[in-house]
């Protein structure tokens, strides 16, 4: 544990969360703010073995209290490589390696696992967010450097906090992300109408197919959903992950998803894919996350390959639902270009980074705004060729 003062204010580092009363973290958070960084879903990732020093993600968390008040909190990791990050920094750590350079242990903040933007250092309400951010930044940073730890990052950053960091010298890396967002459609077949005309039968087709299989698709949501189900969540959640080898990515554990009703339920939302004469337990299903008018795409697994039914599950059966409860955006998840040709659009994502050895810094701080550049041209590029009519 390390301790500073700064401005009247004390912080220090945790390494855990589970000493953090629950109430007074989640004081810190707006509405808008993402489900990710509640205590409830931190807490449990630690809580269940899921995120561990074993696992390479060493909690060390920062708190900056007033008095016995929390002003402030940041989730925060030691790593000692870069899975579960879903921000690809390999070609950085190769390149330090190529050159003799130490890149690991790094600190990073991210909800683990869960490429969903949005974060950013909790300050309560009424605190200087910017003045508080820039004081735990020099906090943090005098921190990592006398740990031994070689550089900073925080993934899927909330837009506006990280123009914070872009001052304080942080380098902006832009990533394609997928979202889908709802112009207030009246149903799928209006969002469909948006779609050119082969894009459409196209869709239509598949899911015409799963229907003449006896393939359908129910929402089960909130307290509606049984332990048994989450059981099973867990079970496809393996085997679908099994399936991909070392390219895999189970990261949870099963004891994340035996308690995660206790912590989320109203939160969760299950997509379950039923077969026709098979009433003893979906052939498939996707979690999702729901919070006001947003929804994330976290997890799928299926017992058998059926064509057409992950797109059933974790597009279009989300997407249904969406447009029923007046969600504004749905974020599906990373990767895949079959989802650009059901609709969603792409946008970017950033993360921000420091390295404290000067020969990194200058190599990113050269070779990055060509990398943005590129993937900015990319993104221009598949939202081109998105399927949707000339006149949209």
């Amino acid at each position: 544990m390390s301790f500073v003062e700064f401005s009247g204010l004390s912080a220090h580092f945790v390494d855990r969360l589970g000493v953090v009363d629950s109430v007074e973290w989640n004081s810190l958070l707006r509405p808008e703010d993402s489900p990710f960084l509640r205590w409830e879903w931190l807490d449990l990732l630690e809580s269940s073995g899921s995120v561990t020093e074993e696992s390479g993600w060493r909690p060390n968390h920062l708190l900056v209290r007033r008095g016995s008040k929390l002003a402030a909190a940041a989730p925060l990791y030691v790593k000692r490589h870069s899975e579960g990050e879903f921000i690809f920094d390999y070609i950085w750590a190769d390149a330090a390696r190529q050159m003799g350079l130490p890149y690991y242990p790094k600190i990073i903040g991210m909800s683990p696992f869960t490429p969903a933007a949005g974060y950013r250092f909790l300050t309560a309400p009424g605190e200087d967010s910017a003045g508080l951010t820039l004081s735990m930044l020099m906090t943090l940073e005098q921190w990592a450097a006398t740990a031994g730890l070689h550089g900073v990052a925080f993934n899927f950053v909330d837009p506006q906090w990280g123009t914070i960091l872009e001052r304080q010298g942080y380098r902006r890396w832009d990533h394609q992300a997928f979202v889908w967002e709802n112009l207030d459609y009246a149903s799928f077949d209006d969002y469909l109408a948006r779609f050119r005309s082969q894009a459409r039968k196209s869709i239509r087709r598949e899911r015409r197919e799963l229907a003449e299989r006896g393939i359908f698709v129910r929402p089960v949501a909130g307290c509606d959903i049984s332990p048994d189900l989450m059981r099973l969540m867990h079970q496809l959640y393996v085997k679908t992950n099994d399936k991909f080898g070392i390219w895999g990515c189970e990261y949870l554990s099963g004891d994340f998803f035996d308690r995660i009703l206790e912590k989320f339920r109203d939160r969760l939302v299950l997509m379950t894919a039923w077969e026709d004469g098979d009433d003893a337990a979906p052939v498939g299903m996707a979690l999702l996350v729901r919070q006001a008018d947003k929804l994330w795409g976290r997890y799928w697994g299926c017992r058998r390959e059926i064509p057409f039914l992950h797109f059933e599950t974790c597009l279009y059966g989300p997407v249904i639902w969406a447009i029923e409860q007046g969600i504004k955006w749905f974020y599906p998840g990373l990767g895949g270009e079959h989802k650009m040709r059901r609709g969603f659009v792409s946008a970017p994502e950033a993360s921000l980074h420091k390295f404290f050895h000067p020969t990194l810094e200058a190599l990113m701080r050269t070779y990055l705004p060509a990398v943005n550049a590129l993937e900015l041209e990319q993104i221009e590029k598949m939202n081109s060729q998105l399927p949707f009519a000339k006149n949209d």
